[in-house]
């Protein structure tokens, strides 16, 4: 038995994470609290010309045509606050916050701590058609980076606490903790580490639980549908392939629209309000259209709604928000997806009569959010989680994995990595176990490299191994025990004759070596020295207090775990003969 391997890499640091993870979770809470309330501020300022905290829908403004400058005075002042503030609260926030992971080494500044709320605030509470689950995980991400840039720690760790910050935003708007952490998985974190998932489920949880004192407990949208039968199975599949289809049409219409906007003579910074005259006249005829909808979203999973009103209000939803996010914006996408495809699910309810009509919404709604994101795993139990429906969990999953299925297949980017790429930034979304942490470096290394004796002089070494028949870059330096004395290449061969006599002993030369490899590593360990050290080979020894040479590790033995994973993917084998 192998004692030294360990299902994880896992060390007491994440004590510390989790402590910090702790606190993240609160003040993401609070975040949470004070950007609902901004939208409820700005939304009864706008369109009520009151000061009040009070939840209202600006569908029951009496403005008139006025209405059509509220949006444009909203996306002015946006305009101006990204021009001059900062930049990066355009757009919904979640690539941002990608984009930071990945390429910004997770560093956010306080900028966007305090202006994404603020902007996301004006935005939606002017009649912007977004939802708040963007700007808070921006800004949720924000307060976890940084409070992580007050410690001394690592990228990766720092990562985990922004993701923690965003994902403990997202459980305190939508009550959703562990849809939360199943969008960290599947979205943000591009690992699946002890090190990163336990704070995450940490920041989650305590901003579940801090929630209910500070906003309202429960689900957002309680629902309670029948048991489906087995005649669902084939409906699911249709819903899952509709919501993969309008995914798949919204990402494409989002960014043809962007496109438009980039072509404009203007400064950016006027896009916003140019975008926000559609939402203007939008609102003028569809007031319910505006805002968040989160009182639609009820009304299209509780049946409430005629097909016509339905089909009218989608339409006009659906147009306005993607102009609106096309022109760069701040606002959120989850909210206005979750209407369109509750919206879907109510036609098919329609169209296939005979079911629970309340099911399809529902289904409907998780399959296009699956789609679009390209988590179908975070869609599925999200929906869960805003309904407390557990009735509706097959047919959640299997519509979302057909819808993701879908998109997955006919479209290269998701609406979160497209925006990404065309900032010529790529990214791969599968992750897997590393061949190279399966493998060990006993399994690979070269047991009986070629070695210098401690007693040979340096003429004999320069003669011996760096003539013209050299076969490696180094070479280990050993005693005549075994015990390893050091490494030696030709450039420090060099060195020691530039200082020394020929006939100096190259024992008397070395220092005692700190460079090396245990057996016991895994390649990814030795690949990552050699990386640090640029070095292209390792002397592995049994144990750091004996150092006795056991082997040699090189860069192309590295390479060997990647020939089981090329066999096991692309060797194909018929192993069942009839």
């Amino acid at each position: 038995m192998r004692r030294h391997q360990r299902d994880f890499g896992l060390d007491r640091r994440v004590l510390f994470l989790a402590s910090i993870a702790i606190v993240i979770g609160v003040l993401s809470t609070v975040a949470a609290y004070v950007l609902l309330h901004l939208i409820h501020l700005f939304t009864n300022l706008f369109f009520f010309q009151t000061l009040s905290f009070a939840d209202r829908s600006p569908a029951g403004h009496q403005l008139g045509l006025w209405v059509l400058l509220v949006p444009v005075i909203g996306g002015l002042i946006v305009g101006l606050m990204a021009r001059y503030g900062s930049e990066k609260i355009r757009g919904h926030g979640i690539p941002e916050a990608i984009e930071a992971i990945l390429f910004g080494k997770s560093k956010m500044s306080a900028k966007v701590a305090l202006l994404k709320p603020l902007a996301s605030g004006i935005v939606i509470g002017s009649g912007g058609p977004f939802g708040a689950e963007g700007p808070i995980i921006m800004t949720g991400g924000a307060i976890g980076s940084l409070i992580a840039q007050h410690f001394s720690i690592s990228a990766a760790e720092r990562k985990t606490l922004l993701v923690a910050g965003a994902t403990a935003g997202m459980t305190a708007v939508f009550g959703t903790p562990a849809a939360a952490v199943l969008l960290a998985v599947e979205l943000l974190l591009f690992e699946w580490r002890p090190r990163s998932l336990l704070p995450v489920i940490l920041a989650c949880t305590v901003a579940g639980f801090v929630r209910p004192l500070l906003l309202d407990a429960g689900p957002l949208f309680p629902l309670q549908t029948a048991a489906p039968g087995l005649s669902a199975l084939l409906v699911c599949v249709i819903a899952g392939l509709c919501s993969g289809a309008l995914s798949a049409a919204m990402s494409v219409a989002l960014y043809w629209i962007e496109d438009r906007f980039h072509a404009l003579p203007l400064h950016w910074m006027w896009w916003p309000a140019l975008g926000a005259v559609a939402v203007g006249i939008g609102g003028y005829f569809q007031p319910r259209a505006l805002g968040v909808g989160y009182d639609v979203i009820a009304d299209l999973l509780n049946h409430h709604l005629a097909i016509s009103a339905l089909l009218a209000l989608l339409a006009v939803k659906a147009v306005i928000w993607l102009i609106a996010l096309g022109s760069g914006t701040s606002g959120g996408v989850l909210a206005p997806l979750l209407m369109l495809g509750a919206g879907l699910g109510a036609v098919i309810a329609w169209l296939i009569p005979g079911s629970d009509p309340t099911l399809w919404p529902l289904v409907c709604m998780a399959a296009v959010l699956a789609g679009v994101l390209g988590a179908p795993l975070t869609a599925a139990v999200f929906a869960l989680g805003l309904t407390g429906d557990f009735n509706a969990l097959l047919p959640l999953l299997l519509a979302t994995g057909i819808s993701y299925g879908f998109t997955v297949l006919v479209m290269r980017r998701s609406i979160m990595t497209e925006k990404i790429a065309r900032r010529g930034l790529h990214i791969y979304r599968e992750y897997s176990v590393d061949p190279q942490e399966r493998i060990f470096v006993e399994e690979v290394m070269t047991r009986t490299p070629s070695t210098i004796a401690a007693d040979a002089s340096l003429d004999q070494i320069a003669r011996s191994h760096f003539g013209n028949d050299q076969l490696h870059r180094a070479f280990p330096v050993c005693a005549a025990d075994g015990r390893l004395l050091g490494m030696l290449d030709r450039a420090g061969l060099s060195a020691y004759l530039a200082q020394h006599g020929g006939d100096t002993v190259i024992a008397a030369l070395l220092t005692p070596p700190t460079l090396f490899a245990l057996g016991t590593e895994t390649c990814q360990a030795a690949a990552r020295r050699m990386a640090a050290q640029h070095c292209e080979r390792l002397p592995v020894v049994s144990d750091a207090a004996s150092l006795h040479l056991v082997g040699l590790i090189s860069r192309s033995d590295l390479v060997k775990p990647a020939h089981a994973v090329f066999h096991e993917e692309h060797v194909r084998e018929r192993l069942a003969r009839s």
